[in-house]
């Protein structure tokens, strides 16, 4: 039934998959923080551009910044990200565009988690000497993020099935193949479900166990 795969790379598809959204990810984590930072810090500009930002790129398709990497920063500007082969450069301007997205994401689940934390706490620290910095990095962000677990788990799996728009510039994952192997077998619903099968594999673990730790975690008040 499943001959088809044979002379397929599947499982290498599904690792540039993971790679995508593993980079992805981390980066995400590390840009929304910052911009989380910058919405709830007491410089107005840094205010602005946060709300901004975050305002702006969750409204544009994906589909666009991920074709913007490729035809504005890589064609037109000439940036490659120290990368010198074209499966490479897509590779780093794919992850670059998912960080771009995502991490406004990120920032308002991040936020959110930030206002669920007493101003009092906050008040407190600056009590006693702490500057704004201090506050944020040793008082308010060690409690949102454990108050946000849930929603920055909903937000990885999205990351994780958007990853299928990397195909768009040539990327070779899981949704190239699978276009590659549908223009090529007439196996039409296997290979849909296949496919399904593997992101099933992918989503519902992280699910699971990101689930389980937002529970331990979660700060009782």
């Amino acid at each position: 039934m499943f001959d088809f795969l044979e002379g397929y790379d599947l499982l290498g598809a599904f690792w540039v998959t993971v790679k995508l959204a593993v980079l992805s990810a981390v980066g995400s984590l590390i840009w929304g923080t910052v911009l989380a930072a910058m919405r709830v810090g007491p410089v107005p500009l840094m205010r602005g551009f946060g709300t901004a930002y975050v305002n702006i790129v969750r409204n544009i398709p994906l589909t666009v910044i991920i074709l913007f990497t490729s035809l504005g920063l890589s064609q037109t500007l000439g940036v490659n990200l120290g990368a010198d082969t074209f499966e490479t450069i897509n590779f780093r301007l794919s992850v670059l565009g998912l960080i771009a997205y995502t991490s406004a994401f990120v920032c308002e689940a991040l936020r959110s988690g930030i206002n669920t934390v007493p101003v009092g706490q906050a008040e407190a620290a600056r009590a006693i000497g702490l500057n704004f910095t201090q506050v944020l990095t040793l008082i308010v962000l060690p409690q949102a993020f454990r108050s946000v677990v849930g929603p920055l788990t909903n937000v990885l799996i999205a990351l994780t099935k958007n990853t299928t728009v990397a195909a768009a510039i040539g990327v070779a994952e899981a949704a190239t193949l699978m276009k590659e192997m549908i223009e090529n077998e007439a196996q039409l619903i296997l290979i849909s479900a296949v496919f399904a099968f593997g992101f099933v594999c992918l989503t519902l673990p992280t699910g699971l166990i990101l689930g389980w730790v937002s529970k331990k975690v979660a700060v009782k008040r």
